[in-house]
């Protein structure tokens, strides 16, 4: 597999949650989960895998990592602090699949306004913004 050079990361308050979540809702696969030896709801380093993307989260902490890099969960910054897009093939079976997992749909299927494709908009419980859909950006013009 090629490497990629671009990995999101996020912090939970309850990563092993939002690791469940996200497997259920968006259909992420673990690829790797590296909790604590004495504290499993403790997450030091996930990988979760959907397609040839990942997305890396781990369980926000008090520490100097938290302080040196600002981390701050969605709900602590008060906030949607990004947003990550992910193209699906089956955008109304993605859809489906999310609000039947409890995400909350901010902006149901709907036609791109302005380029091509089709796009949905759903929070984790966390409020982290994700945005799904079928326009392909790397695919040629």
């Amino acid at each position: 597999m090629p490497t990629r050079s671009l990995i999101p990361c996020l912090r939970y308050q309850d990563a092993p949650a939002a690791i469940d979540f996200l497997c259920a809702a968006f259909g992420f696969q673990r690829h790797a989960v590296y909790a604590d030896d004495q504290d499993p709801n403790l997450i030091h380093h996930a990988q979760l895998t959907l397609g040839d993307g990942m997305v890396m989260l781990g369980s926000a902490q008090p520490g100097p990592s938290t302080d040196a890099y600002r981390w701050k969960t969605a709900a602590e910054a008060g906030g949607v602090t990004a947003c990550i897009y992910i193209v699906v093939d089956d955008l109304d079976a993605h859809h489906d699949r999310a609000r039947a997992a409890g995400a909350e749909v901010v902006t149901p299927p709907h036609d791109n306004e302005g380029y091509p494709g089709r796009g949905y908009h759903a929070r984790d419980p966390e409020g982290n913004s994700w945005s799904f859909g079928t326009y392909d950006p790397w695919a040629p013009l």
